[in-house]
């Protein structure tokens, strides 16, 4: 059985016992093969690979309609440690989109109930969870405690938050957007890539940006951009070829991808 049972909790052992029990974590098991042997048959992949991807660190900002994705095949592909970002409760209009909610749900904490769901997907994975706005007080304190960041917030100034500090701790930032059928790719700061910045030095006014409540979302879509959002991730976490100061754009009503070098 594994050292932590349950997601999230430990019993209690001296050092050495917890040193030896975290040791073993790291490495690939019977249950992992058993669980993960399909990637594992890549060549890509292999077992070192599933490897990173256990011993990997991701905070995911934002449980909403592209944090529930990537939550939901990261925590499916068994990233060891997943953070969980946000301070909102579920809404009604939040569950056409939002696929680890249900109606039941409603009024609740997104990271509670997120953290249920993704326990009954995968129990051999730790899951904190931050109920708190990201702020710049708090925002270097948590990012600091894993390696890679996956921002799927809903707004700017959340965004140039977690950007700039990701800069300061030198931390590899995940970048996903939509607006209608149009959505937005990107890998920041990862092995001396450039930062958001570079793409958009400031952030624009947030009265002249349209959102997702006036100008409305298809649930499908947030899952298409959330979900190549966990396969970057995944990419970068096994050191494969991905968005090396490229963006890329998706037009899901064409179906148009456009790559652009910055």
């Amino acid at each position: 059985m594994s050292l932590y049972g349950k997601i999230g909790t430990a019993p209690l052992y001296n050092q050495q016992t917890l040193n030896s029990h975290e040791a073993q974590n790291k490495m690939i098991n019977t249950s992992d093969f058993l669980r993960y042997n399909r990637p594992m048959a890549m060549d890509e992949v292999g077992i070192l690979g599933q490897t990173k991807i256990k011993t990997a660190r991701v905070l995911i900002v934002g449980a909403g309609g592209l944090g529930c994705p990537v939550a939901l095949y990261l925590a499916a592909s068994g990233v060891g440690t997943l953070g969980l970002v946000d301070f909102d409760t579920i809404e009604i209009h939040n569950l056409h989109r939002q696929i680890l909610y249900h109606e039941k749900d409603v009024n609740r904490y997104k990271t509670t109930v997120a953290t249920e769901r993704l326990k009954t997907c995968n129990e051999n994975i730790t899951i904190h969870t931050h109920n708190e706005k990201l702020t710049a007080e708090n925002t270097v304190s948590i990012l600091s405690n894993y390696d890679y960041i996956v921002d799927g917030s809903d707004n700017f100034s959340t965004r140039y938050l977690v950007n700039d500090s990701c800069v300061d701790l030198g931390k590899t930032l995940i970048y996903g957007s939509i607006l209608g059928f149009d959505g937005q790719l990107a890998v920041f700061n990862h092995h001396g890539s450039k930062d958001l910045r570079a793409v958009f030095p400031e952030a624009p006014d947030p009265k002249r940006v349209p959102n997702c409540s006036l100008n409305g979302v298809l649930g499908t879509f947030t899952g298409i951009i959330g979900t190549m959002m966990a396969h970057e991730t995944l990419k970068v976490i096994l050191n494969l070829p991905h968005l090396h100061n490229e963006l890329l754009l998706i037009d899901t009503k064409n179906w148009v991808l456009t790559k652009l070098q910055f």
